[in-house]
């Protein structure tokens, strides 16, 4: 058995994924299709930092024949349409991650200046038909909040990751596990969905408990979703890793007592 987190492991999601019937589509390729497969896993990641990690992942599932949605954000470093450009003659979707509430403070008419002016930036590279919420969990921002004033439709999106979802088990490795802790804003909105996704991952730890559901075929919709950075290539790079999602999450718990002292 391998490190958790690493390409390794990942290769085995994937044969798992195939082997057990599961069609893996794109965002994208969900939200077009009139009637999606019997069986299928939407494949995702938010590149929120390290491109070459996410470079690798998608030769890796571009050598398994997987198409999956890569959304980046702009930021010095991430923002690489050179990367964008070969993933996407791989066949993988780019997205745009977008963090444009938090950039503006909460202040949604500059943040939608932001968004037009940032996904401009994108569609000069590659076609950007979907986009995803950055969740940073140390803003008091949700930037889907964006959307309850302005219509993303009218820019030529067809979906946004979280709220245009319905019916699906989402799944993510935020906070470095597949359960439901250490996940501040990481969460489909829609109840139902929300509900599903949260009772499949009280089962859930580590990405081999992930494959052994994976294995079952119960869950006939699922939806996973993976940061790039957190899978290494090496022992070193996973070290790092590890040490700063043990970080960040010694950050998130101390943030949730605080909250929870306050609300008493």
């Amino acid at each position: 058995m391998s490190l958790d987190f690493t390409l390794a492991t990942y290769r085995e999601l994937c044969n798992a994924i195939l082997q057990s019937g599961y069609t893996p589509m794109t965002v994208l390729a969900y939200l077009e299709s009139a009637k999606p497969p019997d069986r299928f896993a939407i494949i995702r990641h938010d590149v929120d930092r390290a491109v070459g990690n996410a470079r690798r992942m998608a030769q890796l599932e571009s050598d398994w024949g997987i198409s999956a949605t890569y959304y980046f954000r702009f930021r010095g470093g991430t923002f690489r349409p050179d990367t964008m450009t070969d993933m996407a003659r791989m066949g993988h979707e780019i997205g745009y991650h977008y963090e444009t509430l938090d950039k503006a403070k909460g202040d949604c008419d500059h943040a939608m200046e932001i968004f037009e002016r940032e996904i401009s930036a994108f569609r000069e590279f590659v076609q950007v038909k979907t986009i995803s919420m950055h969740g940073n969990p140390l803003t008091r921002w949700d930037n889907r909040d964006l959307w309850r004033k302005y219509d993303f439709t009218s820019l030529g999106i067809l979906g946004e990751a979280y709220l245009s979802f319905d019916d699906v088990v989402y799944l993510s490795d935020t906070g470095r596990t597949w359960g439901h802790g250490y996940k501040v804003k990481d969460w489909l909105p829609n109840g139902g969905s929300r509900e599903a996704g949260r009772s499949v991952a009280s089962g859930l730890q580590t990405t081999y408990d992930l494959i052994r559901l994976v294995e079952t075929g119960q869950n006939h919709r699922l939806y996973l979703n993976t940061h790039p950075e957190r899978w290494a290539d090496g022992t070193l790079g996973w070290m790092v890793s590890l040490m700063k999602d043990k970080a960040v999450n010694t950050v998130k718990r101390a943030l949730s007592l605080k909250s929870s002292l306050k609300s008493r």
